[in-house]
């Protein structure tokens, strides 16, 4: 392929990595984008991360899942107890111990927070404990040949459950509250300006990363099996071929997705709550997707960005009408809009084409 032709291709992609990595921090750095809305588009890529995810599971291969907010969690969770660890006598209590530990009358730290003081360990569980907990689930729920609704409804149990778990204040994860008051990453202060562009910029680039990553394996022999999972479960069983195995791998790796997305997201917003993991939050993860549009990688990254950018503007203008306009756009996109925004600019731009051939050929 001549480099002329994989800019072409690749022109959406490209003209997306420039304006997150370059163009965007740039505006902030001279004083045009704020610091506060740098902050939030920050999250929103955090989100572009679980909804690629979902994308490789739910728009090429098939399985509608209902817990990915929950691996987003896991890995929110992680790294929210390395830094509490290392917030240490600068807490409101004054001890070693996290706050929330010491006003509930814990004297000892907990033998499943101690690995959490080493940043290495905290990154490799970030990673290991969202990828470990969807290939155990997969496992169980592929090799029955479970698909369709009856996974999504399981999937959704499973959110459900661990969302009751993790708001016990006995599992020693701040039950409600969740993990909060943060200081530092790595010895740099979250409240500085420098630390929040890093952040994102960090952010940035393992989104692009990501992207084209999925983008290369999607185009590969991989990324045409799992698309013909999608269309046909039952032609590929036949061609000997183990679906539930490929299954299995892309659940943990959209699980890792999710999980990176959250030790991004956390530093970024301060805060991890059982909240997140809920089913709701799940939900809202397909509502990106389906509106972005399926199978095209791009579209959940516009999705995302898209309506978490409508959520933080109505949410301030109309509180409480949040969850009726979610479900109005997941109405108009299953009845209007089946490929998503992205579909719609493809139709326009086919559109467009079409009107100059016919130009063209006019005499």
């Amino acid at each position: 392929m001549s480099s002329g032709s994989f800019f072409r291709r690749e022109s959406s992609g490209l003209l997306m990595a420039f304006i997150l990595v370059l163009l965007v921090p740039v505006l902030n750095f001279t004083g045009v984008l704020s610091d506060l809305s740098l902050n939030l588009l920050g999250r929103y890529l955090c989100f572009a991360l679980v909804a690629i995810g979902i994308d490789l599971i739910w728009g090429y291969t098939g399985i509608l899942s209902l817990c990915q907010a929950l691996f987003f969690c896991l890995g929110g969770y992680c790294i929210g107890m390395h830094m509490l660890l290392k917030t240490g006598s600068q807490g409101v209590y004054g001890s070693a111990l996290p706050d929330f530990m010491v006003w509930t009358g814990v004297t000892e730290l907990p033998w499943f927070w101690k690995p959490f003081s080493s940043f290495a360990a905290t990154i490799t569980f970030g990673m290991l404990v969202p990828m470990t907990a969807a290939f155990v689930f997969g496992y169980f729920a592929f090799r029955s040949r479970i698909k369709g609704v009856y996974f999504s409804i399981i999937s959704q149990a499973l959110a459900l459950a661990t969302w009751l778990i993790f708001l016990r204040n006995e599992t020693r994860l701040g039950g409600t509250n969740g993990l909060t008051d943060f200081k530092t990453l790595l010895g740099f202060p979250l409240a500085e300006a420098s630390t929040k562009r890093g952040l994102y910029l960090l952010t940035a680039v393992v989104l692009v990363a990501v992207y084209f990553g999925c983008r290369f394996a999607i185009r590969s022999k991989f990324g045409k099996i799992l698309v013909a999972i999608r269309d046909s479960e039952t032609r590929v069983r036949f061609t000997g071929i183990s679906v539930a195995r490929y299954k299995i791998f892309i659940f943990a790796i959209a699980a890792l997705l999710a999980g990176i997305g959250g030790m991004l997201y956390v530093p970024q917003t301060g805060i991890i709550t059982p909240g997140r993991m809920d089913v709701r939050s799940s939900l809202e993860m397909v509502v990106w997707v389906a509106v972005g549009g399926r199978a095209t990688l791009m579209g959940p990254i516009v999705g995302a960005i898209g309506i978490s950018l409508l959520y933080s503007m109505l949410t301030g203008a109309l509180p409480g009408s949040w969850l009726y306009v979610l479900g109005g756009l997941f109405i108009v996109v299953v009845l209007f809009m089946p490929r998503g925004v992205i579909g719609l600019v493809d139709d326009a731009k086919a559109r467009i084409a079409k009107l100059r051939a016919r130009k063209g050929t006019a005499p």
